[in-house]
């Protein structure tokens, strides 16, 4: 299901975006407006979803291309800018000398409106008290995806920027992140982005980008 965007604010700006390979467009004259709510990223394998992302957080920088987040624009103020996106590529090996509450720290730091009591929720809810002592590089791909997506939820951020969150989860968090997205859909000022082949199912969605080879 989708909302029309021209119905609800616009949180999120993309304009005229082109990034690519020397022998490969990925995106050219792209534009997306994101209005507050869950939008989904679809697409095939290979089709520049997680590319999309990782430009819309500033972590990949477009060759052109205006960007902007409630009127800051990446451009002129990348820091301002980037303090309202979280994003993290749930394949990073950056954070894997680091436990789980010393990964969250981190995420507090850049984040000061996190949730605290929402992140301990998360942690029963994903089961991650058991790993709470171990680095990342020992657990394993399913749980150091809930060790991100507790962080993700509970950040605050203006928007949250989500790639195949379910990826490796068992049912019980598949189902906890579906939640999690429904209860997003009707936040008045925060957008959330889910890149996946397919829509979150039972997730009023606000906008669909379908992206193709």
């Amino acid at each position: 299901m989708t909302i029309p965007v021209s119905d609800r604010p616009v949180v999120l700006r993309a304009e005229g975006l082109c990034f690519g390979f020397p022998k490969s467009a990925v995106f050219k004259d792209f534009g997306v407006t994101i209005p507050p709510g869950v939008t989904w990223v679809g697409g095939d394998e290979s089709t520049g979803k997680t590319t999309l992302l990782r430009l819309l957080a500033g972590d990949l920088a477009a060759q052109s291309g205006v960007m902007e987040i409630n009127g800051i624009h990446l451009s002129g103020q990348a820091q301002a800018y980037r303090r309202q996106v979280f994003w993290v590529d749930p394949r990073t090996e950056t954070f894997d000398a680091l436990t789980p509450q010393s990964y969250w720290d981190r995420v507090r730091r850049e984040f000061p409106g996190i949730s605290g009591k929402l992140l301990k929720d998360l942690i029963d809810g994903f089961s991650l008290a058991p790993h709470m002592e171990k680095s990342l590089y020992m657990l394993s791909t399913g749980t150091k995806r809930k060790v991100f997506l507790a962080a993700a939820f509970a950040s605050g951020a203006t928007v949250t920027l989500l790639d195949e969150p379910f990826a490796a989860l068992d049912r019980a968090s598949i189902s906890l992140v579906l939640e999690l997205l429904r209860e997003a859909v009707s936040h008045p000022h925060r957008a959330w982005l889910v890149a996946d082949y397919e829509a979150p199912p039972g997730v009023q969605l606000v906008a669909t980008i379908p992206l193709h080879s």
